[in-house]
């Protein structure tokens, strides 16, 4: 792989302020990589739903007549990106830093991705697709779901989040909930006469954070963030007849009372919590992701990852991202990707001494992704609710020498290293300094 001619081409996909409020931009970033596949001898499949593009791309000799085929691997990759000042859409180096908006999350590897894929798509012996959303960050609902739902379907999939080389196979539910409050207007020097809604929704949240009180640190939990408190009242000596708060709540399946729950059994257990004119709205419901370690395609992904001299632990998350949808459908999916630090910040990177050893793992894994699962595989991606959870590995060590097996799952917190004694690039260096010690970030993947 040519990094420097690699950056060159990521420069030019990082200029491209590709955010949910510019269709046209996304329209221009799913292009630039579409044009850099190449769709000669492709099938180029293109959607909208919601006003956002997405494409599927595979061998058209793969496809079975007229039909799509069920793909033994699916790369997914989102080209959207949050919102940035200009600046962070002029890409820059710093020794071995690429700072720019996605440079972390997650074009550098949906970039590389799509390297991979132009590189073998012609010459594996089974169908793969590389599947190009522009909604991730805003949900993604109208990109991977309304894909799934117009029958893509394959065995296994590796979306292109940010891992540092790390192999994510378990990340949190996800809902999304309103408190509405109503109560009686009146004007507040009476205070009798009226009935507070601000008053009950505070009562209503305050009540849930003593059930999930924020963690002063990294816990695997339920956690409840207060996202926005509002009301129409415009009037300081009028007491507040309506108001409303947002929740988002990320939970683990060892949660019972939410992992496994309808939207309906979840409003009701939150009913629970809330004072006299409160009601809880549950919004949409997105069940924990599970993918079964013991699978083939992830062993190779492992081996394939040693083989450049990481450690290719199991990493769970905190956060979510598309692969829940597939994991909702029945399907294995893992998130890999290059290392970096910041995503959603001022200071965004990505660390570009990973970039060529996540290309090589991928390719690697790609040309041998294991046997096909059996059909009892197929049925274990989803976790069963109420296991113990895995306990992050020691400080000491983020994951087991290269040539031995993984042995755990780690933290988020801690940034992947390589195994000692190899090297990844060519500069050495840069793979033993404080850097590869320094947490990696307290939230590696978020939705918008």
């Amino acid at each position: 792989m040519d990094v420097e001619w690699f950056l060159g081409v990521a420069s030019e996909l990082l200029a491209v302020p590709s955010t949910a409020d510019r269709p046209a931009e996304l329209e221009r970033a799913l292009g630039f990589v579409l044009e850099f596949v190449g769709t000669d001898g492709a099938t180029v499949e293109r959607f909208v739903s919601g006003g956002k593009p997405s494409a599927l791309v595979y061998r058209s000799e793969q496809a079975k007549g007229a039909e799509r085929p069920q793909f033994r691997i699916i790369l997914n990759a989102h080209l959207d990106v949050v919102p940035a000042p200009a600046g962070q859409f002029q890409p820059r180096r710093d020794g071995t830093r690429l700072y720019a908006r996605g440079a972390q999350d997650m074009k550098i590897s949906a970039l590389a991705e799509a390297l991979a894929f132009r590189e073998l798509a012609a010459t594996v012996p089974y169908p793969l697709a590389l599947q190009l959303v522009t909604d991730e960050e805003t949900g993604g609902r109208d990109g991977t779901r309304h894909q799934i739902t117009r029958g893509v379907r394959g065995e296994f999939v590796i979306i292109g989040e940010t891992s540092g080389l790390r192999i994510v196979t378990e990340t949190k539910g996800m809902l999304g909930v309103t408190l509405e409050a109503t109560g009686r207007g009146a004007h507040s020097a009476y205070p009798w006469l009226g009935d507070n809604a601000l008053v009950a929704l505070n009562q209503s949240v305050s009540s849930i954070l003593v059930r999930y009180p924020p963690p002063a640190e990294e816990e695997w939990r339920t956690t409840v963030n207060l996202a926005r408190v509002h009301t129409p009242n415009q009037a300081r000596n009028q007491i507040p007849a309506e108001a409303n708060a947002w929740l988002d709540i990320r939970f683990p399946p060892e949660d019972t009372d939410l992992a496994g729950r309808s939207a309906g059994e979840i409003a009701a257990y939150l009913q629970t919590f809330c004072a006299p004119g409160v009601t809880a709205v549950v919004g949409h419901v997105d069940a924990p992701q599970y993918a079964d370690g013991g699978r083939p395609e992830i062993a190779q992904l492992a081996e394939a990852t040693r083989a450049q001299g990481y450690r290719p632990d199991f990493l769970r998350k905190h956060g979510t991202g598309d692969g829940r949808f597939y994991g909702a459908a029945g399907i294995t999916a893992v998130a890999f990707g290059v290392g970096g630090h910041g995503q959603h910040g001022a200071d965004e990177y990505a660390e570009i001494p990973t970039i060529a050893p996540y290309y090589q793992a991928l390719s690697q894994f790609l040309r041998d992704p294991g046997p096909a699962p059996t059909i009892s595989g197929l049925l274990r991606a989803t976790r069963p609710t109420g296991l113990a959870p895995h306990r992050p590995l020691n400080a000491s060590m983020s994951g087991c020498p290269a040539g031995g097996q993984a042995s755990g799952r780690v933290s988020e917190l801690r940034a992947a290293r390589p195994a000692p004694g190899r090297l990844v690039l060519r500069r050495a260096g840069s793979l033993g300094g404080p850097g590869w010690l320094r947490p990696a970030c307290s939230e590696l993947d978020q939705t918008g």
